[in-house]
């Protein structure tokens, strides 16, 4: 089941998680529509839903930790970039090797 918040369905958004991020997080949700109108809102969002997400996604300055990309059609997001309603939005894990 998605996790919604009841403000009215024209302005959800959805919310991509990355698998190891919801591995850290039980019951927490690989697809998640919520309403947020900015990065910082939705990462709000997500921590009310799961306690701790923000700290897995922002470090302390606050932004988005440099392991952690945000993408809004397929552009590149920070916190304060906004969402519009409807809009997809992809968290992914950096992936290192060698």
């Amino acid at each position: 089941m998605d996790a919604i918040k009841s403000r009215g369905s024209n302005s959800v958004i959805v919310v991509r998680l990355p698998g190891p991020l919801v591995d850290l997080f039980p019951g927490s949700l690989r697809r998640v529509e919520m309403h947020a109108v900015n990065v910082r809102e939705m990462v709000d969002e997500l921590n009310r839903l799961w306690p701790g997400m923000r700290d897995r996604i922002c470090d302390s300055t606050p932004a988005i930790r440099r392991h952690i990309n945000v993408f809004i059609d397929g552009k590149r997001a920070n916190l304060e970039t906004p969402i519009e309603p409807g809009t997809e939005v992809f968290i992914l894990t950096a992936i290192s090797g060698g």
